[in-house]
């Protein structure tokens, strides 16, 4: 499958985005590289090689969920560089 420059700016128009020729340009080498690496994928032999979802056997180890007591918050603030008495405080960031 080979990638055109039309797909690209057609992709672009749906994702509203205005994209320069040289944009376009890499775009459509990045996408035509990619595709290429995935065919050279699917050409793979597979036969007799088992069907998983993970590479390695492991399981996730879960810690058992136990009610605990929470740490001290006037402890906790006393680390921080300012707070308004209940909670971290942090300059806004949107005006």
């Amino acid at each position: 499958m080979e990638i055109k420059r039309e797909e690209i700016e057609h992709i672009a128009n749906l994702s509203m985005l205005h994209l320069s020729d040289e944009e376009i340009e890499n775009y459509t080498k990045d996408l035509q590289e990619i595709i290429t690496f995935a065919n050279q994928i699917n050409e793979l032999d597979t036969e007799g090689v088992d069907v998983s979802a993970f590479a390695l056997d492991t399981c996730n180890a879960f810690r058992k969920d136990e009610i605990r007591e929470s740490l001290n918050r006037e402890e906790l603030l006393k680390n921080a560089p300012s707070s308004n008495g209940e909670a971290y405080s942090l300059p806004s960031m949107m005006e």
